[in-house]
């Protein structure tokens, strides 16, 4: 069974930083491209950054140079580095492996609530 578990989530004052990290099943993580998204009370869920299996990385606009994604697939994990937290980052954060394809997959974790607030 497939298993994408995030951690790192909690509360930081505006302008604090956080790591989020995501582990993904080994049999699958090398060969997916992996998201972080997030959903905001009243908000749809909206993607945050993506790293392909090559490692091409693509983000949202409004967290362009504050956030930095990563993976690191000896560990099968991927990490969302966040600098300079504003109160409108609050939101439940969400893992993804995907991949396309005939043989493609799209699993979720289960998110972890990040609060930025003072």
């Amino acid at each position: 069974q497939v298993q994408v578990v995030e951690s790192g989530g909690g509360l930081v004052q505006p302008g604090g930083s956080l790591r989020l990290s995501c582990a993904a099943s080994g049999s699958i993580f090398a060969r997916s491209s992996m998201g972080w998204y997030r959903q905001a009370p009243g908000k749809q869920r909206e993607l945050v950054a993506a790293i392909t299996s090559d490692g091409d990385i693509n983000y949202a606009d409004s967290v362009l140079g504050r956030f930095t994604i990563s993976r690191d697939n000896a560990k099968n994990t991927v990490y969302l580095q966040m600098n300079s937290l504003k109160p409108e980052d609050t939101a439940v954060y969400y893992c993804n492996a995907r991949r396309r394809g005939l043989y493609g997959y799209d699993y979720w974790g289960q998110g972890t609530q990040v609060t930025v607030s003072s």
